[in-house]
């Protein structure tokens, strides 16, 4: 069952940042380590529509679409990731932290891996830790 379709999740709106390209550096060969490699980032950002419905037609009311983009070029900037699992765990972690954010779906993509594929890459899905 694809995550768009859990049960958990029906209450709720998707917010998403689609085919974000971006140079960084990633990786756990030399290589990689000397130069940045072309990385495609997919997000979705799950939040309650009780805290995410618009009464006055008003920013404030919903999630800020800046703030999945500036949550990846955040972690992007904190150096050298040697996993693409790494970015997406600590991505996920992150957009979980927002008191709104209820779950995320995250993928990552190395756009030039290799020469006879599109990419190859990792994609998590993750909830909000409850006590």
């Amino acid at each position: 069952m694809s995550s768009l379709y859990h049960p958990e999740l029906q209450h709720c709106r998707r917010l998403f940042l689609r085919n974000y390209v971006t140079t960084m550096s990633i990786g756990v060969h030399d290589y990689e380590k000397a130069a940045k490699q072309r990385v495609l980032i997919n997000v979705d950002v799950f939040i309650p529509l009780g805290v995410s419905t618009p009464k006055e037609d008003q920013l404030d009311e919903v999630v800020d679409y800046d703030f999945i983009l500036q949550t990846v070029t955040n972690r992007i900037a904190r150096g050298h990731i040697q996993l693409q699992e790494t970015l997406c765990d600590d991505v996920a972690a992150m957009l979980l932290n927002h008191p709104k954010v209820k779950a995320v779906r995250i993928s990552s993509e190395k756009c030039d891996a290799y020469d006879n594929c599109d990419s190859v890459g990792v994609e998590i899905f993750r909830f909000k830790q409850t006590l």
